[in-house]
């Protein structure tokens, strides 16, 4: 793909995860097209219908979060890397939440964009506590399921994002072997 076709649908994928991630009832694809700043037959072009935008847009939330347990692990403790992901997963969260009637679209229309996100997801969290693990610092008793049935329940329970902040502190604080450094 070229350098601007790669833009072109790099942005196309942004702005439709800002438009269905607002929870609006019917975003138009011309209003995608016109937030990204292309016309509609480039819309088109990357994605030839509605259902493919939307399940784009999904996977691109899920690479994010996902790769993100690496860039977290790469620049701070493992123990503070599983904090801050948690975070990031609430507001993975929320984002799918405003994106439900889109995904539940898709999927009418056999869809699966779900497929792979359980164990991707479990992935990222098994690699946060494998490094926490190894540094001494995260409790070798919890399952990535656990934690991210944990996580899930948080992002529903939570009223606002300072108490899913608290919430996601006291989980933490449960998973650690001593205090973060």
């Amino acid at each position: 793909m070229r350098a601007d076709a790669r833009r072109n649908r790099d942005r196309l994928v942004s702005a439709a995860v800002r438009a269905f991630s607002d929870g609006r009832p019917e975003v138009t694809l011309e209003a995608v097209a016109r937030d990204a700043g292309v016309g509609i037959g480039t819309l088109y072009r990357h994605f030839p219908t509605r259902e493919a935008l939307v399940e784009a847009a999904y996977r691109t939330e899920l690479a994010r979060l996902c790769d993100a347990a690496g860039e977290l692990l790469a620049d701070r403790p493992p123990e503070r890397a599983l904090r801050a992901w948690m975070d990031r997963f609430v507001a993975y969260a929320t984002a799918k939440r405003g994106m439900a009637d889109a995904l539940r679209a898709l999927v009418a229309s056999g869809g699966d964009p779900f497929a792979e996100t359980r164990g991707r997801l479990l992935a990222a969290v098994a690699s946060l506590l494998d490094a926490g693990v190894r540094a001494g610092t995260v409790r070798d008793d919890v399952e990535a399921d656990d934690v991210l049935a944990s996580l899930s329940g948080v992002s529903l329970a939570a009223g606002d994002a300072a108490q899913a902040g608290r919430m996601l502190d006291l989980l933490a604080h449960g998973l650690i072997t001593r205090p973060p450094r």
